[in-house]
């Protein structure tokens, strides 16, 4: 490993006074789940430094919703991002010449899959989804894989009845995104809903890395006061995907750095990757072809 990012580090040296010849800014994506000054918090570190190695200003772009960031992408207004599968799925369905999966976050067992988290109040006294029955549920993003796309599959095939208003839940509602259904859940706003973690770790510190762990981070809730009722099977992490049409030189010089950056500053690794990580490993589309389908079955 630390040949590795040796290497790594030797090629990148070289590269930022070239940069300016290619591009002259780059531009980040970063998806909702969160308010924006929050994930311009999260992001700031790594904005630094991609700044300091390409040689041109370095911009984080926080749009309200996921589509924003994937309109971005598909318009080459947006440079970089780290979509979910779904997101990802989308995108390449829109057009499969747009952007390219490069890397993917390796969680601290050595994998790369997450889960939806289904999950309530804890004084509720709703233990399941058999006890979210006739109650309010509440999705995240229409373009979340785990808010979204993974659970509108998986729970029905369950419950035996369709997610739409009174089929099973008495009220089915979009809060907006992650960080916005863990506060509505909290809340009381909506019964139960549905996030994002890597299920790994202790429920008490909002498991390792996801959602969940950022709300904790972040003195949002104090998850002794929630309860999980649900869990998906695992989903493949989503990438992080750069547009195709960026220079080739830029393209190794931002997967270098993303591939050093734990090595490099576990803190900022820490804020980036939301949570305890191994840091990333190289991915491609072909570990998102089921997601694709899936998206397709919904379209």
């Amino acid at each position: 490993m630390k040949n590795l990012i040796a290497a790594i580090l030797a090629t990148t040296a070289l590269a930022g006074a070239a940069q300016a010849q290619d591009i002259t800014e780059f531009r980040i994506g970063v998806l909702g789940g969160e308010n924006a000054q929050d994930r311009l918090t999260s992001t700031e570190c790594y904005r630094a430094k991609a700044e300091e190695l390409l040689g041109v200003p370095v911009k984080v772009f926080t749009p309200a919703d996921y589509d924003g960031v994937i309109q971005g992408l598909l318009g080459g207004t947006i440079d970089m991002a780290w979509l979910g599968a779904s997101g990802y799925a989308k995108t390449y369905l829109t057009d499969p010449e747009a952007v390219e999966p490069v890397l993917v976050k390796v969680n601290t067992d050595g994998s790369y899959g997450y889960h939806s988290i289904g999950f309530a109040r804890k004084d509720s006294g709703i233990t399941s989804l058999e006890d979210m029955q006739g109650k309010k549920f509440g999705f995240g993003d229409p373009n979340s894989t785990s808010g979204y796309l993974i659970p509108s599959i998986e729970i029905p095939g369950i419950t035996g009845k369709s997610m739409e208003n009174g089929a099973y839940f008495g009220e089915v509602v979009f809060t907006g995104g992650h960080e916005q259904t863990i506060v509505a859940v909290n809340n009381g706003d909506v019964d139960g809903g549905v996030t994002w973690a890597d299920g790994l770790g202790n429920w008490e510190d909002g498991y390792n890395s996801g959602a969940l762990r950022k709300a904790v981070d972040a003195g949002l809730v104090d998850m002794n006061d929630l309860v999980e009722i649900w869990r998906s099977k695992p989903i493949p992490e989503g990438p992080i995907v750069l547009r195709k049409a960026l220079p080739e030189r830029v393209k190794l010089d931002v997967v270098s750095l993303t591939a050093s950056l734990k090595a490099l500053d576990p803190e900022c690794a820490y804020n980036f990757m939301a949570g305890e990580s191994l840091g990333v490993m190289p991915i491609n589309h072909d570990a998102y072809l089921s997601i694709i389908e899936a998206r397709k079955s919904k379209m």
